[in-house]
């Protein structure tokens, strides 16, 4: 049984396991820093979010679930789906980044990630990709992925061939479950990887260099305002805005995407 079936088949006990123990952990971290909207737009809540990126003003998403997979383009303001391409059916959607004028998303299990023309959405190319894919993203150079563990891998984005690797820590002690994943580079700060981490509103702030978690986002807030109470429909989209150095937030099935403006340290 893979990762993610298997969470699902513990039920509570998975949640217990992951988002309660890390809030725990995190919870008197001062590294922790709580998130406060500034903006709500409307977002498809039937859309099972499993990838998002913001790239020259468009807004991309990729969402999962066998059947109902699709990469498309979105407006931001309105919501509605602009661009769009449907995944064959055997296909569960995963991560998705956008890199030079190419999109990449990810499939779970499938083992290849596509790639298509970043204004047309046609696509263009496949690899192969060894494992579960989760989460994607970019450094401008490679690709970044999780699978469900607590490696990141490093891509070549023409073949998809393993570069590197990193095993992310919090303090000595391995953080799994990366999901979703966004790069961000703020003009005074240090580069770092956002990974939702799956089942819980924590997102862990990763140095690429070294695997280890600098701090955490707490989207608790969000969850709240979203008003989702299934536990699937967890904080899963994370799109980075360098010129606005804004956050856009969502997750799987939820009515909205929320705008935080980069977080102050507490």
């Amino acid at each position: 049984m893979t990762r993610k079936l298997l969470a699902a088949a513990c039920g509570l006990a998975a949640v217990a396991g992951l988002g309660l123990t890390l809030a725990a952990q995190t919870a008197d971290d001062a590294a922790v820093v709580r998130l406060t909207p500034t903006k709500r737009y409307p977002h498809d809540a039937r859309a099972f979010t499993q990838g998002f990126a913001w790239h020259d003003g468009v807004l991309y998403e990729g969402t999962g679930r066998h059947g109902t997979s699709v990469l498309r383009t979105v407006d931001l303001e309105t919501g509605r789906t602009k661009a769009f391409r449907k995944l064959d059916d055997r296909l569960f959607g995963e991560g998705v980044c956008v890199l030079g004028d190419e999109v990449f998303q990810l499939t779970w299990q499938s083992g290849w990630a596509f790639v298509y023309d970043r204004e047309t959405l046609t696509a263009k190319r496949r690899f192969r990709i060894a494992g579960e894919g989760w989460g994607l993203t970019t450094d401008g150079k490679r690709l970044i992925l999780s699978d469900g563990s607590s490696v990141l891998r490093f891509l070549d984005p023409a073949t998809g061939t393993v570069t590197g690797r990193v095993r992310v820590t919090d303090r000595g002690r391995p953080v799994d479950q990366l999901n979703e994943l966004e790069w961000v580079r703020r003009a005074d700060g240090e580069p770092e990887v956002l990974a939702n981490v799956w089942y819980s509103p924590h997102i862990a702030r990763i140095d690429p260099a070294t695997g280890e978690v600098t701090g955490w986002l707490d989207g608790s807030e969000l969850v709240r305002l979203s008003g989702v109470n299934d536990r699937e429909k967890v904080l899963n989209g994370i799109a980075w805005d360098e010129q606005g150095e804004r956050l856009l937030l969502t997750g799987k099935l939820w009515p909205a995407v929320y705008e935080v403006p980069w977080p102050k340290a507490p």
